[in-house]
């Protein structure tokens, strides 16, 4: 059955300073393979507009609006005719234009949360503005990218009809194993915050300090000016989604680092980890709880807490190892996480909400 899908979200056009562009392109691509139509609605934004690395993706139609009046006044009929449509977590004006959609869309409606354990910390502080407490219940789907314990918050706390873990996913056209020289013993790619910086001095700068003749690298944007790099740390102000394979393919081993919300919560991986994966490079991440429901530890992903361990991981596995680690993780993903499988488990949970009456049919096709 072909879907007609509205997606409102951050950003699909501009990667700059955001993962949801990469999760967006690689959903509304897997879902045009599928034979399903996509509308993106996108959101005007200064840093967005001068930084657009994808303005007209060819799988799904890319719309830019202005104000929030345009989505009842240009986007209205759009909304209420289609299927399927999704609002997604940080969206300027969410909540408000959730409360528009529930009330007009005569199809399934879904909030797309793909910063779960931050919408669960603000919604207990009442400092977000994407999705308020009382427009949970109206959307027939959560979808979160957290799963374990935060499911169960969702819907005994929110009181969500239908909330299910919906991870992140890979583009497997564009996140493989590809020819490259190697340039760096360890890389990381994220963009700057507070919480991460910390990990990211103790597990890779850190090790840089004391291996002066290794080479490092970071990715990504935002860094303060006053952050001092060691000499082998090389920078990369920012790398484009389609740049990200051969970046992986360069290093012998890649860092993940994982906000602390998201520690605290557990079962959030990141889509970094799987595009790392997937590329084929084994990796080094920080611990949190729910990991080993992703990768096995020791077998396709390696933990660190301190730079004696990352050191002793660079300078003592085999290669034989480290290649074996990469391959176990690659094959895990594909098996699990690509945007195809997302794709599926969407159609699934669509069906699911048309099968349990959440929609008056009748009335979706009035």
């Amino acid at each position: 059955m072909k879907l007609d899908i509205v997606i409102v979200g951050l950003a699909i056009t501009s990667s700059w300073g955001n993962g949801h562009a990469t999760t967006y392109r690689a959903l509304a691509k897997a879902l045009y393979d599928r034979g399903h139509s996509v509308t993106f609605l996108e959101r005007e934004a200064p840093w967005y507009q001068e930084n657009r690395d994808f303005p007209a993706p060819p799988y799904c139609r890319t719309i830019n609006y202005s104000t929030l009046k345009d989505i009842p006044s240009r986007f209205g009929q759009l909304i209420a005719d289609a299927d399927l449509v999704i609002v997604g977590s940080y969206v300027p004006d969410g909540a408000i234009i959730g409360e528009w959609v529930t009330s007009h869309a005569r199809g399934v409606t879904a909030f797309y949360d793909i910063d779960t354990p931050v919408t669960l910390s603000g919604l207990q502080k009442g400092k977000i503005d994407y999705i308020v407490p009382s427009l949970i219940p109206r959307f027939d789907l959560y979808l979160s990218f957290t799963g374990g314990p935060a499911l169960d918050l969702i819907q005994n706390r929110y009181g969500s009809p239908r909330v299910r873990a919906f991870y992140c996913a890979i583009d497997p056209s564009m996140h493989r194993p590809i020819e490259a020289t190697t340039k760096w013993d360890l890389g990381y790619i994220g963009t700057y915050s507070d919480d991460r910086q910390v990990t990211l001095d103790k597990l890779l700068m850190e090790p840089a300090r004391r291996m002066q003749n290794w080479n490092f690298v970071v990715a990504g944007s935002k860094y303060p000016r006053e952050i001092s790099w060691p000499d082998n740390v090389g920078r990369i102000e920012h790398l484009a989604p389609g740049s990200h394979a051969e970046f992986y393919c360069s290093q012998n081993y890649t860092l993940n680092i994982t906000r602390s919300n998201m520690i605290e919560m557990g079962y959030s991986p990141s889509v970094r980890l799987f595009e790392a994966a997937a590329c084929g490079v084994p990796i080094i991440s920080d611990n949190w709880p729910g990991i080993d429901e992703f990768f096995m530890p020791g077998e396709e992903i390696l933990i660190a807490d301190k730079p004696e361990t990352v050191i002793d991981i660079l300078r003592n596995i085999s290669e034989e190892s480290r290649h074996g680690i990469a391959a176990r993780a690659r094959k895990r993903v594909m098996q699990n996480h690509t945007a195809q499988h997302r794709a599926r488990e969407l159609e699934t949970y669509y069906h699911q909400v048309i099968d349990r009456g959440y929609v008056d049919q009748t009335e979706a096709v009035a």
